[in-house]
């Protein structure tokens, strides 16, 4: 079963997207996160296929969790899910190992949904 963690401090932008990516894969495992204060500790029990991490968040920004979830999982597959298309961002994401840097208003759920399948199958093999 594919399993993704969704770090993002807005309710309804993150139940949305759980409801969209359960209509592509309906056996999709959705953790959830609103800040970053937990991500670390979850991850340390059990690593999803896929996170997708929002920049801007209480506690620690997306951009230094990302940092340090790939010093401490490198295999992980973090995708910064974010609103906010400025080159720093997108600077700092690549140098802190983000896979991906998405606008959540440029990607459909279909092509978001493809990602997680690939991830997962990679993981599998």
């Amino acid at each position: 079963m594919p399993s993704i963690l969704v770090v993002e401090n807005n309710d309804f932008f993150r139940s949305s997207f759980r409801e969209i990516l359960r209509m592509y894969i309906p056996s999709l495992r959705v953790e959830e996160s609103a800040d970053g204060a937990d991500v670390l500790a979850r991850l340390s029990r059990d690593l999803p296929d896929m996170i997708f991490m929002d920049i801007r968040l209480p506690g620690k920004s997306g951009l230094d969790l990302t940092r340090e979830i790939k010093r401490s999982h490198p295999e992980a597959v973090v995708s910064i899910f974010t609103s906010y298309d400025l080159p720093d961002y997108r600077r700092v994401a690549e140098e802190y190992g983000a896979d991906h840097f998405l606008l959540k208003d440029a990607i459909t759920g279909a092509e978001i949904a493809a990602m997680v399948k690939e991830a997962a199958h990679r993981r599998k093999k």
